[in-house]
């Protein structure tokens, strides 16, 4: 372990690993059966094993991690119905979020969700994928605080990056960002139905890309 990690308190170095862990799952480096092993991932990020085991635990939770048993913890295999669950309160909550911001986005708002379309296709020209995942989340994030709903907030917050988990996988970029520009429109046009429906459609869609990507046999 390096001097200025010894420094750190230990929350402040467990959330450090915490996010490492959770970014190197995120990008592709963990992937999914991957397992984690405690004295491997300390040396490696030169801390203790207590941070780590702490982080491990936090991801269980978050649900990125199964621990099979006390030696052996892996990266999350998700299955069907795991997909199928995220996108049925994907359906119900992003809809309801994109009718809300359709009703109370100022100007503002809308520049700024105007600016996340715009460096989404430019990041999709360049077929660059993983800022086009950043992208995406930040747009869905964007849309649900411009529905100004603390209680949808705090909802949706856990399954934002199992949600950008399943985006990263991914693979129909230019369609997804012709899906956002469309949204974006509906939003900036005021009419909550059509927003609302323009959402549900966008993630009806994303389910069916995302199930065939994931499961072509299923």
């Amino acid at each position: 372990m390096d001097t200025d990690t010894a420094r750190q308190p230990l929350a402040a170095v467990r959330q450090r690993v915490r996010d490492e862990l959770r970014e190197r799952i995120l990008n592709g480096r963990l992937k999914p059966g991957d397992r984690l092993v405690e004295r491997d991932l300390a040396e490696d990020l030169g801390v203790s094993r207590v941070p780590v085991r702490e982080a491990i635990r936090s991801l269980e939770a978050d649900g990125f991690v199964v621990v099979q048993s006390p030696r052996r913890v892996v990266v999350r295999q998700l299955s069907e119905v795991d997909v199928e669950e995220l996108f049925d309160v994907r359906e119900a909550l992003e809809s309801m979020a994109a009718a809300r911001a359709a009703e109370r986005a100022d100007a503002a708002g809308l520049r700024g969700l105007k600016k996340l379309v715009d460096q989404a296709g430019r990041a999709t020209a360049a077929n660059r994928p993983a800022r086009i995942a950043e992208l995406n989340s930040r747009f869905h994030e964007e849309i649900i605080a411009l529905a100004g709903n603390s209680l949808l907030s705090t909802v949706m917050q856990p399954l934002a990056d199992r949600l950008h988990w399943l985006t990263s996988q991914n693979e129909h970029w230019s369609d997804l960002f012709d899906e956002h520009r469309e949204l974006y429109e509906a939003i900036a046009s005021g009419d909550p139905e059509r927003a609302r429906t323009c959402a549900l459609e966008h993630v009806r869609t994303n389910r069916a890309v995302t199930l065939k990507q994931l499961f072509p046999e299923g």
